[in-house]
């Protein structure tokens, strides 16, 4: 390890538990009463004050995102049988059988009740008021690698082969705004502000535009395909919250520097020795709200501090962790692993 590890333990085992196999994602819900859990045997459940509660069970096929909705009403769920099933208080409301599609991002808008997913080359809207599709959006260049609501609700951005497109959810007949590469979009993450768009691309490169300027940064010299990008929702001096973005076993953080002509600085974390596979800041409510977490195919879950140090490492999966999520609040850290394990840690007093 690169680090020592001197401070004292700051998150304590709160739950533990297991699920069939590889759990490919969480989802709080907006007040932190439950966690959807999902795996790769297509199981659905739901943690609630240490109760699970199974919506779906083994069907064998993949589960590959999970979303609440923004009130907590809904709970929407796609994968490999190309059906989004929708549950409202743990009641199964809705089947929008898409097969032989097959649906790996969902997203719920930030401000009402309309859940975009993909399907192949277009994305679709349903309105869970009408419980109807709204609109089918034709990214045309790929399937769809990314999907993400800017935080006002007003923008929806797709990524995928040659950058990303960005439709203005009020008038959907009008034509997106088109951010090209000459690469494949992996990952994308409006910032919590909603003033920034970070695209991680396969051509081992990280490009931010700011919303309203028409030249993007482009950073480049990763190892590999930028895997996963995470916003603080903290802003520094310059108004820019920090960007993390990972890529093979590293993690580099981004800050917007006050000097224009050098764009953004980059600070190298390096602890992980096998792929990370999720990263997250802790939210804002929390003491330490720079506080990053990492979780690896090596087993490990890594918080760093605001001073870019490892503060504790977190374990207890037999393989590699797949996946993690802070609750909303900060009190807990939830996290997957690659063999099924479900974790959950909460803080301790200072």
């Amino acid at each position: 390890m690169n680090f020592t590890i001197n401070k004292p333990q700051e998150f304590t085992t709160y739950y533990s538990g297991h699920l069939a196999d590889y759990i490919t994602s969480l989802n709080w819900s907006s007040t932190g009463e439950k966690l959807a859990v999902i795996s790769a045997a297509g199981e659905v459940v739901i943690w609630e004050n240490c109760e699970i509660t199974h919506l779906q069970t083994t069907t064998g096929k993949s589960i590959d995102c999970v979303a609440f909705s923004a009130d907590g009403k809904y709970l929407a769920v796609g994968g490999q049988d190309g059906k989004v099933k929708i549950w409202r208080e743990n009641q199964l409301i809705k089947t929008l059988e898409n097969a032989p599609a097959w649906v790996d991002k969902l997203a719920w808008n930030h401000t009402n009740n309309l859940l975009a997913f993909s399907l192949g080359r277009y994305v679709q809207v349903w309105d869970a008021e009408t419980e109807k599709i709204v609109v089918t959006l034709n990214f045309e260049n790929s399937s769809i690698l990314g999907i993400d609501w800017r935080k006002d609700g007003k923008y929806l951005a797709i990524g995928g082969y040659q950058g990303l497109k960005i439709w203005n959810s009020e008038d959907w007949d009008d034509e997106p705004y088109i951010l090209a590469m000459g690469t494949v979009s992996v990952a994308m993450a409006w910032s919590p502000n909603g003033k920034y768009l970070a695209s991680g691309n396969m051509d081992r490169s990280v490009t931010v535009l700011e919303w309203e300027n028409p030249d993007p940064w482009v950073m480049r010299g990763f190892p590999g395909k930028i895997r996963q990008l995470a916003w603080s929702e903290i802003t520094t001096a310059t108004g820019a919250p920090l960007l993390a973005s990972s890529s093979v076993e590293g993690v580099v953080v981004w800050e917007k520097s006050a000097d224009e002509s050098l764009g953004w600085e980059a600070r190298i974390l390096t602890n992980h020795v096998d792929i990370i596979n999720a990263i997250a800041y802790a939210p804002q409510s929390l003491n330490q709200s720079l506080m990053l977490a990492s979780a690896g195919a090596d087993g490990w879950l890594c918080l760093w501090n605001d001073n870019f140090e490892v503060s504790q490492i977190l374990t207890g999966v037999r393989g590699g962790f797949s996946t993690l999520a802070w609750h909303p609040q900060g009190k807990f850290l939830a996290a997957g692993g690659e063999q099924g394990e479900l974790l959950i840690w909460s803080k301790t007093n200072d």
